[in-house]
């Protein structure tokens, strides 16, 4: 059995082994010579003004957080639909408590303003 793995592992090996190489080649003769022009931001050719870096609110990363959260929480409903006679019962309870958790951590999201857009 361990030995159908075999190319799985020498993939995966390789593939590390081979993105850590590009990355120090890249790394040891790529070209360093930055120039104050160079940090500046530029877009459609108009001169830039402000600040190239600029402080994005905490909001939107709470938003892809909480999306992606749920979203995998979701994604645990298909394999229970798939057994969900073989579980019987147990199966639909535990199912229960599981959608009253996601509810209430939806809830408590919801009641702190997670969800308000500005």
């Amino acid at each position: 059995m361990p030995q159908e793995y075999i190319p799985i592992a020498v993939l995966i090996i390789l593939a590390t082994g081979l993105a850590f190489l590009v990355v120090a080649i890249g790394h040891l003769f790529g070209p360093r010579r930055p120039t104050q022009r160079k940090g500046q931001p530029y877009e459609s050719g108009m001169r830039p003004f402000g600040p190239g870096t600029r402080r994005m609110p905490v909001h939107f990363y709470l938003v892809a957080v909480l999306f992606i959260l749920f979203d995998i929480e979701v994604v645990f409903f298909l394999p229970w639909a798939i057994v969900f006679r073989q579980l019987g019962l147990f199966g639909l309870i535990e199912m229960i408590i599981f959608i009253v958790i996601l509810l209430v951590g939806y809830i408590y999201a919801w009641k702190k303003g997670a969800f308000e857009w500005e």
